[in-house]
């Protein structure tokens, strides 16, 4: 603090303990309400169709491809690839395994083992990240390979899901490990739709491997949406 007299400094150092308190107390409350608001919302998936971008890379092994993703309530999820290249092995082994999944889990209605909900997690306001983000620490009810040990991040006031973060609470198999996922999202036409995925693993024999994918969305709950 250079260039503050000594009286300064102390009255610096008596407003910070001043207005301190009342900000550890005001974190907690805003966190409560964050998670309040999220609970509250619908979090049925709306229709929706959006193009998708997965990328993934193991090694000197990469590939990429682009598909036009819909889902619709009665009519599960669909994909159609429409641009693809890099290594066949990540694409058809990696790539088109995360949509297959998706569209199995959709088919059998397991989507809410994963859904963000007290009968899946535990939730523990933890103030607020540099962003002034409210963070949320999450610790799943069981050890499960679609719940995630980590954080999310609300947004202030309504309770709008910006991030989630963590380690699968249970490797996907034996062959994959320290799964670690970093999971964007953003609010459109009043839903908290994932826009963007990153995640990190270890694969036995194989080392480190990466999988990225994003979502460019043309149409939610039957409206369309501007790019």
């Amino acid at each position: 603090m250079t260039g503050i007299p000594q009286r300064g400094r102390i009255l610096v150092g008596l407003l910070a303990l001043v207005i301190a308190p009342t900000v550890r107390a005001t974190v907690p409350d805003t966190a409560d309400h964050c998670i309040r608001r999220f609970l509250a919302q619908d979090d049925a998936q709306p229709r929706y169709r959006a193009i998708r971008r997965l990328e993934a890379e193991n090694g000197s092994r990469r590939g990429w491809l682009e598909a036009v993703t819909e889902y619709a309530p009665g009519h599960g999820f669909h994909y159609q690839v429409i641009a693809e290249g890099g290594s066949g092995v990540i694409r058809d082994k990696i790539l088109r395994g995360v949509l297959d999944g998706e569209q199995k889990a959709i088919a059998q209605g397991d989507t809410g083992r994963s859904s963000i909900a007290p009968d899946n997690y535990l939730f523990e306001p933890s103030g607020l990240d540099p962003d002034g983000l409210a963070r949320v620490l999450l610790s799943p009810r069981r050890k499960d390979r679609v719940l995630v040990a980590g954080a999310m991040f609300l947004q202030p006031g309504d309770g709008a899901l910006v991030r989630l973060q963590g380690r699968l609470a249970k490797s996907p198999s034996f062959w994959v490990k320290n799964v670690d996922i970093v999971r964007s999202y953003q609010r459109i036409e009043g839903s908290d739709l994932p826009v963007a995925l990153e995640s990190k693993a270890d694969l036995r024999l194989f080392g480190p491997a990466t999988l990225k994918m994003t979502y460019v969305y043309s149409e939610v709950g039957g409206r369309p949406v501007r790019p």
